[in-house]
């Protein structure tokens, strides 16, 4: 089981999850998106989202693909604003297409958007910045870079189809009931489930990320919340057999990784300035105790550059 072989294998599987054009299912073509309606009305179970091929015939297609090769491929595109080992199909795993992954694929149609948590409607550009500052313990892309307009023209394309403010199916990743995890369980799970390829440090392996420590996920990160993780161990991990694990199980391992220290998450302390916050935020915000805080670490990258300022909102402005 913990063999070199072993572990080579396991490794594969977890980089072709996470490399260009090996989505499942996928089909060779640029032809726009599997149709969404029935009659005029818009039907969810019938939309896909387009496939990218790399025979690129003109500049749109060109920057789709570099978008494409930018959130597979992040911490070596964009070294000076990832702070830990991840990329961005570490989490939106398939390229962003896979169901209840946080998948990327329709959200495009969903911005610009209120968000609770900034208090503010934000745009797209500001919500993949909210990855790079807090997922990817990094900083800030420019707005107006060639590399930020590549991201959004790849996530325009695979939302080709989908109407302003509609969702799609198993968007997100699904809410679980509430449980509170074991983390001393957990941790015996974790030796069992997770550790032959993120590492008993929980440091990753190869292209496989960290789940704590430096090279991680800030502690501002929605993976930093219980129920959070737990979703998405329980729908996604281990990856060579999603879906095995129990919600109980999913749970014990989450509160097990999210007790572990990780990098900070610079203005966190703003966050839901309307109050409200999730019960299982680890950190203090307005009329909010932190849950179950991990030791936080230093950030290796520029403080400043991790804070992406707060656009004025319609629902704030007096």
């Amino acid at each position: 089981m913990h063999s070199l072989r072993g572990l080579a294998a396991l490794a594969a599987i977890l980089a072709a999850a996470c490399t260009l054009q090996e989505a499942p299912g996928r089909t060779d073509t640029t032809a726009t998106a599997a149709g969404g309606r029935t009659g005029n009305r818009w039907n969810p179970d019938l939309w896909k989202p387009a496939t990218v091929d790399s025979s690129v015939d003109d500049p749109y297609e060109a920057s789709v693909y570099r978008g494409l090769a930018l959130i597979t491929q992040t911490r070596d595109s964009l070294p000076k604003y990832v702070g830990g080992n991840l990329n961005c199909t570490s989490c939106h795993l398939d390229e962003g297409r896979r169901g209840n992954a946080a998948p990327l694929s329709g959200v495009f149609a969903r911005y610009p958007q209120y968000m609770s948590r900034s208090g503010a409607v934000v745009p797209i550009e500001d919500r993949i910045n909210y990855c790079f500052t807090r997922s990817l313990a990094g900083s800030k892309l420019p707005p107006d870079s060639r590399e930020m307009q590549d991201i959004v023209a790849y996530l325009a394309f695979i939302s080709k189809g989908v109407p302003n403010g509609e969702h799609v199916r198993d968007e997100g990743m699904p809410k679980m009931l509430s449980l509170l995890g074991d983390s001393a369980r957990g941790k015996e799970l974790f030796v069992e489930n997770c550790a032959r390829c993120h590492g008993p440090n929980g440091a990753g392996m190869g292209p496989i990320p960290a789940l704590w420590g430096p090279q991680s996920f800030s502690i501002g990160a929605s993976m930093a919340r219980q129920e959070r993780a737990a979703s998405f161990i329980r729908h996604n991990m281990p990856l060579d057999r999603p879906g095995t694990l129990s919600d109980r199980q999913a749970y014990d391992i989450a509160a097990y990784i999210t007790s572990m220290p990780r990098p900070d998450s610079p203005g966190k302390e703003s966050d839901w300035p309307n109050g409200g916050a999730p019960a299982d935020v680890p950190y203090d915000t307005k009329g909010h105790k932190a849950f179950r805080p991990p030791k936080v670490l230093p950030r290796t990258t520029n403080p400043a550059a991790a804070i992406v300022a707060v656009p004025a909102s319609v629902l704030t402005r007096k």
